[in-house]
């Protein structure tokens, strides 16, 4: 496994985080394992040398962060280890259960705690912004959790190149805590962050952490099956049908294809290999549901492309709305 620092604060994390959002229970969707299939999974990628863990108070309805806390704490040291949770989308019906008030951010927080077991969040990111709440009131709750021992960095997910530099700037000018982190949709079928955000990120020293990087599957599936249900999350992931069906997603999911077959890998493989070579990223959040999921990711981080190689799996792309906000 390879490590870096996460943007350009003092936090050293693996290449690769391992997104947790497949484990918790099959109540809150029937394609996320429950604990008993996910633990092999935590295992497995603490062996590989991944230290960097990302889950959200949300997922599963905070089990997945039970399920995270319990498997860490068995199997990892937790000094070594980089945990993530995220806050703001509904823990509950009341209207303070949600969002980025500062109630709803530090009880969130401290629920999140709880359900981890652990004493400080290593990374807590905002979920989305918050256009209901002051981005004032929102940066002095989480630098307040800071101040108290609670969370160890900030960061943020999916929004607008406007609101984050708004953020940045307003952390800057009260001395507060700012984030360090940017965890967005990024993935070859998806580059429209490459054309404010990333740069942005860039600039002020953010770590670039990808969701969706295989968008949903896609990328590791012959251009054929493009937009086939072809996994029970794929049948059931109503959101996710809404991210893919873009101008050139075809072609590029081809072009995956071909290198893969050329260099006798996995489409994962190449489009992981991919990201990982792009400038500002730090580690994409793979999801695995089966082993070979994981395998190939860690492969990845050690799969180099050439310049031509990497000019045809970018070639066929072309513009596509903002989806993921």
């Amino acid at each position: 496994m390879q490590y870096t620092r996460l943007g350009r604060s003092g936090l050293t994390v693996s290449r690769l985080a391992l997104g947790c959002m497949s484990y918790g229970t099959s109540e809150w969707r029937p394609w996320v394992l429950d604990e008993d299939d996910a633990r092999p999974f935590y295992r497995r990628a603490i062996e590989a040398g991944i230290n960097f863990f990302d889950t959200a108070d949300m997922y599963s309805r905070g089990v997945s962060e039970e399920v995270t806390g319990r498997a860490l704490r068995e199997y990892g040291t937790r000094e070594e280890l980089v945990i993530a949770s995220k806050v703001y989308f509904p823990m509950g019906d009341g209207p303070n259960r949600k969002g980025l008030s500062r109630k709803h951010i530090v009880e969130g927080c401290e629920a999140s705690l709880r359900r981890l077991g652990i004493e400080a969040i290593d990374l807590y990111q905002i979920h989305r912004f918050d256009e209901h709440t002051p981005m004032e009131e929102t940066l002095a709750a989480l630098d307040h959790l800071v101040q108290a021992g609670k969370v160890r960095y900030i960061g943020a997910s999916s929004g607008w190149a406007w609101q984050l530099a708004r953020a940045l700037g307003l952390s800057d000018l009260r001395g507060r805590a700012r984030f360090v982190s940017m965890q967005n949709h990024y993935n070859l079928i998806y580059r429209e962050e490459e054309r404010e955000v990333i740069p942005l990120c860039r600039a002020e020293g953010l770590g670039v952490i990808p969701w969706s990087p295989l968008a949903r599957g896609h990328l590791a599936r012959p251009a054929d099956a493009y937009r086939e249900p072809v996994t029970e999350r794929a049948e059931t992931d109503e959101y996710g049908q809404k991210l893919y069906d873009g101008p050139g997603d075809r072609e590029t999911i081809a072009a995956v294809e071909s290198v893969a077959k050329e260099r006798g890998v996995s489409m994962a493989e190449v489009s992981l290999a991919w990201l990982l070579a792009q400038p500002g990223v730090t580690a994409p959040i793979v999801g695995a549901t089966k082993p070979d999921h994981l395998e190939a990711a860690v492969r990845a981080v050690e799969l180099e492309l050439d310049a031509d190689e990497i000019d045809r799996l970018e070639a066929p792309y072309r513009p596509h709305e903002i989806m993921g906000h």
